[in-house]
């Protein structure tokens, strides 16, 4: 699992139009320099919102890689609902998942454990 290089990847296309010019032209070639998984490369060329959010690629860097795509607000934020569905839990980073997919999280003052 390479998520800093998917990140990095995505960082750069974001910030360098000559990059997202070449990615354009030949997706595969432009992750060449790039650390990355057959499944990372996969999901970077698709482009599958569900598996890189899977993955754990952070939300804000996502959100633009989808503008990228001109994928709208709405069918991002169900992608990403949909690769959990489909691929389970975030695996890793900052949205790494703790509790299951059914599972209901409570707020501490919601379960009767105190008051705010």
């Amino acid at each position: 699992m390479t998520l800093y290089a998917v990140q990095k990847f995505l960082y750069e296309l974001n910030r360098t139009p000559s990059l997202q010019t070449a990615y354009s032209n030949n997706r595969h070639a432009v992750l060449e320099p790039y650390d990355l998984t057959e499944e990372e490369q996969e999901a970077l060329v698709a482009p599958d919102i569900g598996k890189l959010f899977h993955i754990g690629v952070n939300g804000q860097i996502l959100m633009h890689f989808a503008a990228f795509h001109h994928i709208e607000w709405q069918d991002y934020l169900q992608r990403m609902r949909d690769g959990i569905a489909t691929y389970g839990p975030v695996r890793e980073g900052v949205y790494a998942m703790t509790t299951g997919i059914d599972e209901v999280v409570v707020a501490h003052n919601e379960a009767g454990g105190g008051s705010s």
